[in-house]
């Protein structure tokens, strides 16, 4: 039998960059929300989660995140302002927004999409929105006091960084948390 590993391709972010988010997560942590919080290290910005892939796969996921990079530059971003998914209302995962190069950011994860797509891997359903997860949320949570919250780091904004390297990660889920393990990284 194949073996398989749970797996997903990201920029990774520059140290005072996580720095900066690490202070926002322990604003929103003080208000004592029920949620599962992202260890500062692991927090990246994931272009396309693959799930479980064959290892034997990896040369041709290799292939195509290559020729992806070619047709893309380093890219300018910063990470600014705070929101949720699906909706303050029905809150799922927090996360911090990004801006800068988002046009090329985007154009960068379809093209990754239909290059895995043309090897058999599924694209995504929804329309690509870049983010930086914070949090899961683990019960119910007033979504006043979560506006509250928000509102109070809302005007978050970290100076811009450079975005130059997709990597490919394994993820192995474990009880305290994710581990996340580089598998390789492509020059952009």
């Amino acid at each position: 039998m194949a073996e398989t590993l749970r797996s997903f391709i990201a920029f990774e972010l520059p140290e005072k960059i996580i720095s900066s988010i690490r202070k926002v997560q322990e604003e929103i942590k003080a208000y004592g929300f029920a949620m599962r919080w992202v260890r500062p290290e692991n927090i990246h910005l994931t272009l396309k989660f693959l799930g479980n892939i064959n290892q034997a796969d990896i040369p041709e996921i290799r292939k195509r995140m290559s020729e992806t990079a070619e047709k893309y530059s380093p890219m300018r971003l910063a990470a600014k302002g705070i929101g949720v998914f699906p909706g303050i209302k029905r809150p799922r995962v927090l996360w911090v927004g990004l801006n800068g190069q988002i046009d090329s950011l985007i154009g960068l994860q379809k093209t990754i999409d239909e290059k895995l797509e043309a090897i058999g891997l599924p694209r995504e359903n929804r329309a690509f929105k870049g983010h930086l997860t914070l949090a899961r949320v683990k019960g119910h949570i007033d979504s006043n006091r979560l506006g509250e919250a928000m509102k109070e780091v809302g005007g978050f904004e970290s100076e811009a960084f450079i975005v130059d390297q997709i990597v490919l990660f394994k993820s192995e889920l474990k009880p305290g948390g994710s581990v996340y393990t580089k598998l390789m990284s492509i020059s952009l």
